[in-house]
């Protein structure tokens, strides 16, 4: 089993955590990352999160995210994500949001607590999204994503409604 790193209120590493104890309804802060994948086309790959995710099942949000294991280069982190999650290589992978962090709490009382670094990339080939990870997937105009993240944020992930903004500020989607 994966692990992922707890940090301290200023975002030192202070220890290590199962990842599959992490999440839980007093989950600690720790370390994670979102990654936002753009097509050669301009496309923004959003995902809609597998029914069996313990946190957000079923709901839409970036294209994907993960936690770096303890010592892991957070590029790599991410692009092994991108491989796990989506059966995808990514190129052009650059940090957009470099202390972004969030806690929010899902409708099962399961709580998010994460110092996140937000990442832009390229998709580099064809996706093989995993069922256990990605229920539906899409490849979708940037800002008539965000007119619709915006009408009903209801809908997708609180770091998707927190997030998005911002990279459109930046023109990173």
């Amino acid at each position: 089993m994966d692990e992922v790193t707890l940090l301290s209120s200023d975002g030192v590493a202070i220890g290590v955590i199962a990842k599959d104890a992490v999440h839980t309804t007093d989950t600690p802060l720790h370390l994670a990352f979102s990654c936002h994948v753009l097509n050669r086309d301009g496309l923004l790959l959003v995902s809609r999160r597998a029914l069996a995710k313990r946190t957000w099942p079923g709901v839409w949000t970036n294209s994907f995210c993960g936690h770096p294991r303890p010592g892991e280069d957070m590029t790599e982190a991410v692009r092994r994500r991108a491989l796990d999650e989506l059966g995808l290589r990514i190129t052009d992978l650059s940090l957009v949001l470099p202390d972004y962090r969030y806690r929010a709490v899902d409708a099962s009382g399961i709580v998010e607590n994460e110092i996140c670094p937000v990442h832009v990339a390229v998709a580099d080939g064809p996706l093989s999204p995993d069922p256990d990870e990605v229920a539906e997937w899409a490849w979708v105009d940037p800002a008539e994503f965000a007119a619709a993240v915006t009408a009903a944020p209801f809908a997708f992930s609180p770091w998707l409604v927190e997030q998005l903004p911002r990279l459109r500020e930046l023109g990173a989607v």
